[in-house]
């Protein structure tokens, strides 16, 4: 299935339906009064976090979503009928944005969460409601009021408590595989994962966490270089991250400079990202001997200014990945603790995931902005020179069959 990680989609909730105007006509009760029952409320669009779904694709091709209208009121009393909400699942990890405002209206984390994105329209009130002493017969009604519509921008961002970093090739599709049931592709020759992937660690009967793998980044990302940075969004929701640096590459380049190029595409799409809690891993190692690793790793601390925790890790083999995932467990845990005692830590990190996002989203949108400007200008450049040099007159057209 292909993965999809944004949607536009537009809802409509239903409109209430309009108040009676009626009296009451039996035999023998001539002056019956009036009996004019109240509409129906209109429905409400909703959606729902719903942990079997993983993308946004559903969503891509139907984009219009439209609520029950509520019935109008009847004679009698009688109250129409209310109009059925619409609910729409969402994967777990969705933020759902106003496309007119930009206003962040929720964030679906948890199986079964529900935010209303449109309300439906309140009912409209029968002639019943406005009978009174000085007014015995009154013919006043109120019509339902219209559902609310809205334009929303679906943005799913996987929910993960670790976050893999790093070039294509890094191996951090090889150590998923060795640290988690996951299963995405790898192989002997050089090649980049094309879509997040997640996989459980369980470190203890009762003790795991979620890891995710996202598509490699290449120098020049931020400018829309390679898959670009459509994909580093992902990581702002992971508590830790991993940068993998690969010190033994294919093709022989410096492992210092490709550990800091990682860094510097970091930055630019998102200083507050970028000062997040890393843990630099290094990978490959039984690739070379202990003296040169001994070297590239003393190069790669140096080049990085580096003061957090490294480890060596051998991803194929699994060499050291135990420690790494308990480490990682412990790391976790600790931080989850600090959430569930101090109220302003939780606070604290809910404003640092928010200020993320908000910082990822002004760079994706800079970017598009950026390409489809450059699109433009060479479309323009291509119509100026079919202007000066083809006349359409001449051109003739062959079919053949």
């Amino acid at each position: 299935m292909k993965f999809v990680d944004e949607a536009v989609i537009e809802v409509h909730a239903g409109k209430g339906g309009n108040g009676c105007v009626s009296f009451r006509r039996e035999k023998y009760i001539p002056l019956g009064g009036p009996d004019g029952g109240d509409g129906g409320d209109g429905g409400s669009v909703v959606l729902e976090g719903s942990a079997s779904l993983n993308t946004m694709v559903d969503y891509r091709f139907t984009r219009k979503f439209r609520a029950q209208n509520g019935e109008s009121g009847r004679g009698r009393n009688c109250t129409g009928k209310a109009g059925d909400d619409i609910v729409l699942p969402v994967p777990l990890g969705t933020t759902i944005i106003d496309e007119e405002t930009d206003e962040i209206l929720g964030d679906i984390q948890a199986a079964g969460d529900r935010l209303v994105v449109a309300q439906g329209g309140f009912h409209g009130i029968g002639n019943t409601r406005y009978k009174s002493s000085i007014n015995r017969a009154p013919r006043q009604f109120s019509e339902g009021t219209v559902g609310e519509s809205r334009n929303l921008k679906l943005e799913l961002k996987v929910l993960a408590d670790v976050g893999l970093l790093g070039l294509p090739n890094a191996g951090k599709s090889t150590l998923i595989r060795a640290v988690s049931a996951a299963k995405p592709k790898v192989a002997d020759y050089p090649f980049t994962t094309l879509v997040p992937n997640l996989g459980v660690v369980k470190v203890d009967a009762h003790r795991s966490f979620v890891v995710a793998d996202i598509p490699g980044l290449i120098e020049g990302a931020s400018d829309g270089a390679g898959l670009g940075i459509r994909f580093l969004k992902h990581l702002t929701r992971n508590r830790v991250l991993l940068h993998l640096v690969d010190v033994a590459p294919f093709d022989e380049s410096d492992p210092a400079q490709q550990a800091l190029s990682i860094v510097r595409e970091l930055e630019r799409f998102s200083p507050t990202l970028a000062a997040r809690p890393r843990w630099l891993v290094l990978n490959k190692i039984d690739l070379i001997d202990e003296e040169t690793l001994k070297q590239r790793r003393q190069a790669i601390v140096e080049a990085l200014d580096w003061e957090g925790p490294v480890y060596e890790v051998a991803a194929i083999s699994g060499r050291e990945t135990v420690r790494l995932s308990g480490d990682l467990m412990t790391a976790i845990e600790f931080l989850n603790q600090q959430e569930a005692e101090d109220e302003e830590v939780k606070l604290r990190e809910q404003d640092v995931q928010m200020q993320m996002q908000s910082e990822a989203r002004e760079r994706i949108e800079s970017l598009r902005l950026e390409r489809q400007a450059a699109r433009l200008g060479q479309l323009s450049d291509v119509e100026d020179e079919d202007d000066d040099s083809i006349d359409d007159t001449d051109v003739e057209v062959e079919y053949r069959s």
